[in-house]
C-alpha cells in the first residue's frame, strides 16, 4: 500500500474528532501522498463517517492510524498494524492486535506492519498517558529500537513526540 521510495513523502494525520473538510481541499493542492485517520482517544462516534467524507473529497489513499481496536473501517485503503516498540506494555505490543485481528482480516484492509516509537518531546503525550509507557530519549535507543522493528518485519517506523512537541 505505502510505496517504497527514497524521496520524501507528505502524510497528514487527521483526528476524526477535529476533522475539517477544508484540510482535505488543502491536501489536494499540496501533493499529500497519504492521509492517516485515527486518534488516541476519540470522543465522537464519527470514525467511519470521517473516512467516507475524506474518500468523497479526494483520491489520496486513506490509511487507518488506529488508536485502538475499534478504529477499523472497510472504507479505508489500508490500516497500520501499530506495535508500540518503545514501550513494554504487552497490550500495545500485541494485545490490541489480537482483539482486532479477525475484524481486520474480514475487512480485506491492506495491513501495514508499523513500529511505533514514542520519543521525548518535552510534553507528556496522550499516547504516553493511554499506553502508560515512557518515551525514548537518546538517539542510540531510538535508532536501535527502529532497527529492531525493521528486523521484526515492520514496513514503516513511526516516531511520535506528541502534539506541540519541541
Amino acid at each position: 500500500m505505502l510505496k517504497k521510495t527514497t524521496h520524501t513523502q507528505l502524510i497528514i494525520l487527521i483526528d476524526p474528532d477535529k476533522y475539517n473538510t477544508e484540510l482535505i481541499k488543502i491536501a489536494n493542492h499540496c501533493r499529500v501522498n497519504y492521509i492517516f485517520v485515527g486518534g488516541s482517544v476519540l470522543q465522537k462516534n464519527n470514525f467511519e463517517k470521517t473516512i467516507k467524507s475524506i474518500k468523497s473529497l479526494t483520491k489520496i489513499p486513506v490509511i487507518i492510524f488506529p488508536g485502538d481496536e475499534t478504529q477499523i473501517s472497510k472504507y479505508a485503503d489500508g490500516i497500520l498494524i501499530l506495535s508500540l516498540l518503545s514501550g513494554r506494555n504487552a497490550e500495545y505490543l500485541v494485545g490490541k492486535h489480537i482483539k482486532a485481528a479477525s475484524k481486520i482480516k474480514a475487512s480485506k484492509l491492506k495491513p501495514i506492519p508499523t513500529g511505533y516509537i514514542l520519543v521525548a518531546g518535552d510534553n507528556t503525550s496522550t499516547t504516553q498517558k493511554v499506553t502508560k509507557t515512557k518515551p525514548l530519549v537518546t538517539k542510540k535507543e531510538i535508532t536501535e529500537t527502529a532497527i529492531a522493528g525493521e528486523l521484526l518485519g515492520k514496513q514503516l517506523i513511526y516516531l511520535e513526540a506528541g502534539s506541540g512537541a519541541k
